[in-house]
């Protein structure tokens, strides 16, 4: 893998089925059952740069090659709604208008950190769109779906995902939106 991905910058990275000690429970579960699995790469990284500023001025990454990934709970009544959104680090989501009107949702905002980390079983500042509950959607901006490389989380802090966007289109539930990123 050394060498394929240009955004890596200073790290190391081998193939993601090969460490899967190096990403959460519910990510390797996702891995070993995506037909593009193999095409994907993990980098072991200092968990105390998992932060997306900190992790590119460390390892050289690109910051327009980096994806952060959101919990948002939308309510209407009674009813809580969680979708993952990825967009580009250089932009972010808009949650109280695409995101609330696709959940359906009188309300919506970013899930509570002890939410988002107990229902995703990954780390907060390590949330992936690979191994979300599969009733959540995961949006994703046109940026992030037609990216050739991508840095993510891994589930955990202390490592990170090298990813086609072309592969995070294809997850399960996936949907690319128009104006997710602003």
């Amino acid at each position: 893998m050394v060498g394929v991905w240009t955004i890596a910058g200073t790290l190391t990275p081998v193939r993601a089925l090969d460490r899967l000690d190096l990403v959460a429970d519910p990510v390797a579960a996702a891995l070993r059952s995506l037909p593009d699995g193999g095409r994907l790469a993990v980098a072991e990284i200092d968990p105390t740069l998992a932060d997306t500023a900190e992790f590119c001025a460390h390892y050289g990454s690109p910051l327009e090659a980096s994806a952060n990934c959101v919990i948002v709970a939308g309510k209407r009544g009674d009813v809580v709604r969680y979708a993952a959104c990825v967009v580009l680090a250089t932009t972010r989501a808009d949650v109280n208008g695409v995101v609330r009107r696709r959940l359906d949702a009188r309300k919506a905002s970013f899930a509570p950190m002890d939410d988002a980390v107990s229902l995703s079983g990954m780390e907060y500042g390590g949330i992936t769109p690979l191994g979300l509950p599969a009733d959540w959607p995961v949006l994703l901006s046109p940026q992030v779906a037609a990216a050739p490389e991508l840095v993510i989380g891994s589930g955990i802090r202390g490592s990170k995902l090298l990813v086609p966007g072309e592969v995070l289109a294809k997850l399960p539930g996936a949907e690319t939106v128009d104006g997710l990123a602003v």
